[in-house]
């Protein structure tokens, strides 16, 4: 029995000291992911940026003028000298640095636009200034004794009074004391009631010629032929920026929208003597080679008005070079123009 107890502790104790190993399982390398850094938000979505806008700045090429640089980016060439004070707009030399947007617009940033909230002024408390006027109380409220400046500081406004002249009326004057007046009445209107004032009539002036509106759509704009030759050479920028019209010299050229004269001379080599009209902030329009300009540089025209006559000034033979730019950028103007009756 002692034998048979022994052998089962003995039994016992060897099987608690058997120790069962934990399960492993291996992992390829490289298996065990960092952790992800967080996500960052998104940046908020920036202001709408105008792609088609001039840059800010442009650098002047070899042979380039002041005034092909402002067709170029479909500019006023007195707006680009003004902002960078220039006087003699030929005077411009290559490597120079040009502002191509006014002062103000320069100082958004581009890609986003700055705002900045209105702050409001505090409240406004209202004090009584200091030694403010007060009136004057009659002499009878006044205590015996008692004058008007020694009540304080006072200020009055001059006052007037007529009265017979008598002695006891200088002593009371002597002594400051007024006396008041009884007030006139103010004399009444002569005119009868049934009596009406003429009504004049205003005068009838003549009428003036004013530019068509263009509406607050800037890529609308009521497109007309500027002459009426035939085409002889259509749009193929860059070789041409423009149609080629034909005709005699001496035929008339129409401005084809109502606008203004941005320009008007010969400065722009080869397009001879210019004529430039601005018709909205998207659109301008040009008129080349003509042998007559009949419009300043700052006036208002309307469609169909005659501003040039054809010529050949830089050209061989005698024609209209006609351009729509958009932005700057020239298009084709056929794609403007109205169709022509065949």
């Amino acid at each position: 029995m002692r034998f048979f107890v022994c052998l089962c502790v003995a039994a016992i104790v060897a099987g608690c000291a058997v120790r069962h190993p934990a399960p492993v399982v291996e992992r390829a390398p490289g298996a065990v992911q960092a952790a992800k850094p967080a996500a960052r938000p998104a940046p908020p979505p920036a202001a709408v940026r105008a792609s088609e806008a001039p840059p800010e700045f442009y650098t002047v090429k070899r042979g380039e003028t002041l005034y092909g640089i402002a067709l170029d980016h479909g500019l006023e060439y007195r707006e680009v000298a003004e902002w960078n004070q220039i006087t003699d707009p030929s005077q411009i030399r290559a490597g120079q640095v040009l502002r191509m947007r006014a002062p103000a617009q320069a100082a958004v940033t581009e890609g986003a636009v700055q705002v900045r909230p209105v702050t409001s002024a505090g409240k406004v408390e209202s004090r009584p200034l200091e030694g403010s006027v007060r009136s004057v109380p009659p002499a009878s409220a006044l205590a015996p004794g008692t004058s008007a400046a020694a009540s304080g500081p006072v200020k009055t406004e001059p006052r007037a009074y007529k009265l017979p002249f008598s002695a006891e009326n200088v002593a009371l004057m002597s002594r400051g004391e007024a006396v008041r007046s009884e007030p006139r009445p103010e004399p009444k209107s002569e005119i009868k009631p049934e009596q009406k004032q003429p009504v004049l009539k205003p005068e009838q002036k003549p009428a003036v010629l004013k530019p068509e509106p263009q509406g607050d759509d800037d890529e609308k704009v009521d497109w007309g032929w500027p002459s009426s030759g035939r085409v002889l050479a259509g749009f193929s920028d860059p070789v041409n920026k423009g149609v080629d019209v034909g005709g005699k010299i001496g035929d008339p050229v129409f401005a084809s929208a109502s606008g203004r004269v941005v320009y008007s001379g010969a400065g722009l080599r080869g397009y001879g003597k210019l004529v430039i009209i601005k018709h909205n902030k998207t659109f301008l329009s040009a008129y080349a080679h003509n042998h007559q300009i009949l419009v300043k540089e700052g006036q208002q025209v309307i469609k169909g008005q005659k501003i040039a006559e054809i010529g050949d000034t830089d050209a061989d033979t005698p024609r209209l070079h006609f351009e729509i730019r958009r932005l700057g950028k020239p298009v084709d103007p056929l794609k403007f123009l109205p169709e022509r009756p065949s």
